[in-house]
């Protein structure tokens, strides 16, 4: 039968047989470089952007990539195309791609290296984003986490350090918030709207598309895409939680699904399905040949 198939410095092996050493930077201190793509319709999505942010953020965080572009594509096309082979009718693929040093000379007792370079796939969680498209997002404030692009690792950067958005995930999980809510945090008491784990925030003030300032949030791909669709203007300002009442729409942006649209904020009821995202959902599914609604809800 069939097995998922992962690329581990530069060779592609079952799944099953991959794996990093227990003294790998990646595992024993959090340094891990990482990048979540997807396909639509078995094709990789925007995937030059993909790769430019991934080198972009390694060589940021003194991580040696050490391979071509030209060699991450081809690698990336071939376990694409074994592992789509395995999908059910109708599903996609993320593609995780993510480099460390690799093992750490103090527990080896030798150097630091070589680095780790390592692809991964997974099936599109549908089920996960299904109620974002069915019920729309509800979006709940759990705490805050400093965001300052001057930081020594600054907000734009992908990387696997996960424990804050794990913390915040599960206090959002607990009561009084409602089942299937997305932890918001700010980037410090009384402060500005940043983003979530799973995706990037938007709203809509005065007919403009309005984004926290790029330099306390991930540098998303999607919504970078959303921007370049955006048939209204588009400006990043400060997003105290006192504007939310200001909000005639809010959405969030992410690899997963695209656009979808915020239903409510901290209780506060927002227009839903709103016509701006409304009409960024059409333009993304004639970008990329897919009902993505439906793909999630089908």
């Amino acid at each position: 039968m069939p097995t998922p198939l992962a690329f581990l410095d530069g060779r592609l092996v079952p799944f099953a047989d991959a794996g990093l050493s227990l003294h790998d930077a990646g595992f024993a201190a959090g340094a891990c470089v990482v990048d979540n793509a997807r396909t639509f319709r078995h094709q990789l999505f925007r995937w030059a952007d993909h790769l430019g942010r991934f080198r972009r953020d390694c060589e940021a965080c003194f991580v040696p990539l050490l391979t071509t572009d030209d060699e991450l594509t081809a690698a990336a096309a071939e376990l694409v195309a074994h592992n789509a082979k395995l999908l059910p009718a109708g599903g996609d693929l993320h593609l995780v791609t993510f480099a460390t040093p690799g093992p750490l000379g103090f527990y080896t007792g030798g150097g630091d290296g070589p680095p780790t370079l390592g692809m991964v796939t997974y099936p599109v969680p549908v089920g996960r984003y299904r109620r974002f498209f069915a019920e729309g997002v509800t979006l709940v404030t759990v705490g805050h986490q400093p965001a300052d692009g001057g930081a020594v690792l600054p907000p734009g950067v992908k990387h696997r350090s996960r424990m804050a958005w794990w913390r915040a995930d599960h206090l959002a999980r607990r009561p009084p918030h409602p089942p299937g809510a997305v932890a918001l945090l700010t980037d410090g008491p009384g402060g500005t709207i940043t983003e979530t784990s799973v995706a990037n925030f938007a709203c809509v003030i005065g007919g403009a598309l309005v984004l926290p300032p790029a330099d306390k949030v991930l540098d998303g791909i999607s919504l970078r895409v959303t921007c370049e669709l955006a048939d209204v203007p588009v400006r990043h300002e400060p997003l105290p939680l006192s504007r939310v009442p200001e909000m005639s729409e809010a959405m969030v942006t992410g690899t997963g699904f695209g656009v979808a649209g915020v239903r409510r904020i901290d209780g506060r009821e927002l227009p839903w399905p709103g016509p701006v995202y409304l009409r960024l959902q059409a333009a993304w599914n004639a970008l990329v040949g897919l009902d993505i609604a439906g793909q999630m809800t089908g």
